[in-house]
C-alpha cells in the first residue's frame, strides 16, 4: 500500500477563535467565511485586501451558508434565519421545534437543489441519539433527513448529485448515502471510512474537491485527510494545533484549502503550549475545489416563528 503524502498548512488568519467551523467561500466577494460557534459570530477575511469584519447574531451560531439572493442562511442555536452579507435584517424562518435543553443545530450547508441542510447535537455527552439532520426547502417547508443523530457535522454532495457524504461524529465515521439526482432524496446509507482508527481523533467537517476526493477533519489529531472515492487515504495535512474543525477551498481559482481549527475548553496551559489554535490556517495540495452551493429560498421570509 503506498503511503499518504504528508503536507503542512500555514497560517493564515489570526483569528483566535474559541470554535471555528464552517468555512465557505464567497466567489461573488472573494472572501473566506467562517462561524465562531460559541462566541456567536460569522467572520469574513478578504485575503487580497488582508481585511477581516465579523458580526454576532445575538446567541449560538451552528452555521452560515450563501444564498442565490445575496444574503446569508443561518443555523442559529434554535433555528434557521436569513440575513444581509453585513449580519443587518436578521429574519427568523419557520424552524424544527427542538428542545434547547437537550440539543443545539451545527454544521450545515446549501444542497445542490436550492434547500439549506442543518443538524442538531445534543448537549449531554451521557445521552446518545437525541439530534437530526433537518433540510429547510427554498419555500419554507422542513423535513427530516436522519434521526438518531448525536453530533451532526460534515456533510457535502458529489457534482453528479448521486452520493451525499455525512459525518455524525461520535460513530468515528463518514457515511455515504446515494441520492436521487433530481431531489434529492436519501437511500442507502452505509460506512464510507473509518477516518479515526489506531487514534483517539473524531471526524469533524468535510468538504469534497473537483476530483471527488473527500477531505476531512480529524479533532484532536492536528489533520486533515483526504480520501478516494474509493477509500484509500490519500493525503494529510497536518497542522500545529490539535483541535481541527473543518475545511474548503477558496481562492481566486479555488486552489487554496481553508482549514478551521478550535481551543475550545482549553486550559491556560494548553494555550501556551497551541497559541495558534483557534486560527486559520491554509494549504495548497495541488487539487481544486468547487464553489459552495447556495439556498435558493426568498431574500426575504419573516415568519411567525420568532
Amino acid at each position: 500500500m503506498t503511503a499518504p503524502r504528508v503536507l503542512t498548512a500555514e497560517l493564515a488568519v489570526p483569528a483566535q477563535c474559541e470554535l471555528a467551523e464552517g468555512p465557505v467561500w464567497d466567489g461573488d466577494r472573494e472572501q473566506l467565511l467562517w462561524v465562531d460557534i460559541l462566541a456567536g459570530r460569522v467572520h469574513s477575511f478578504d485575503p487580497a485586501a488582508g481585511t477581516r469584519s465579523s458580526f454576532g447574531v445575538g446567541g449560538l451560531i451552528g452555521a452560515a451558508g450563501l444564498t442565490t439572493a445575496g444574503r446569508l442562511v443561518l443555523a442559529l442555536e434554535n433555528g434557521f434565519a436569513l440575513c444581509d452579507a453585513d449580519g443587518r435584517n436578521l429574519e427568523r424562518l419557520h424552524s424544527p421545534p427542538i428542545d434547547l435543553t437537550l440539543v443545539r443545530f451545527n454544521d450545515g450547508k446549501p444542497d445542490p437543489w436550492g434547500g439549506f441542510w442543518a443538524g442538531t447535537m445534543q448537549r449531554d455527552d451521557g445521552r446518545d441519539g437525541l439530534g437530526c439532520l433537518y433540510r429547510l426547502s427554498p419555500d419554507g417547508a422542513i423535513s427530516e433527513l436522519v434521526t438518531g443523530v448525536s453530533l451532526s457535522n460534515g456533510l457535502d454532495w458529489t457534482d453528479d448529485r448521486t452520493s451525499f457524504y455525512y459525518v455524525d461524529s461520535p460513530t468515528g465515521a463518514i457515511d455515504r448515502f446515494d441520492t436521487d439526482p433530481e431531489t434529492g432524496a436519501l437511500s442507502n446509507r452505509r460506512r464510507f471510512v473509518d477516518v479515526t482508527p489506531g487514534d483517539n481523533g473524531v471526524p469533524d467537517g468535510l468538504t469534497i474537491d473537483a476530483d471527488g476526493g473527500i477531505w476531512i477533519a480529524v479533532w484532536g489529531t492536528g489533520e486533515i485527510r483526504r480520501y478516494e472515492p474509493d477509500g484509500t487515504l490519500d493525503t494529510v495535512v497536518r497542522l500545529p494545533v490539535s483541535q481541527v474543525t473543518s475545511a474548503a477551498f477558496g481562492g481566486v481559482d479555488l486552489s487554496t484549502l481553508y482549514i478551521t481549527t478550535a481551543r475550545e475548553n482549553f486550559t491556560q496551559a494548553q494555550v501556551a503550549a497551541e497559541p495558534h489554535a483557534g486560527d486559520i490556517f491554509r494549504c495548497v495540495p495541488g487539487v481544486s475545489g468547487r464553489l459552495p452551493f447556495r439556498y435558493a429560498g426568498p431574500a426575504h421570509q419573516i415568519s411567525s416563528c420568532v
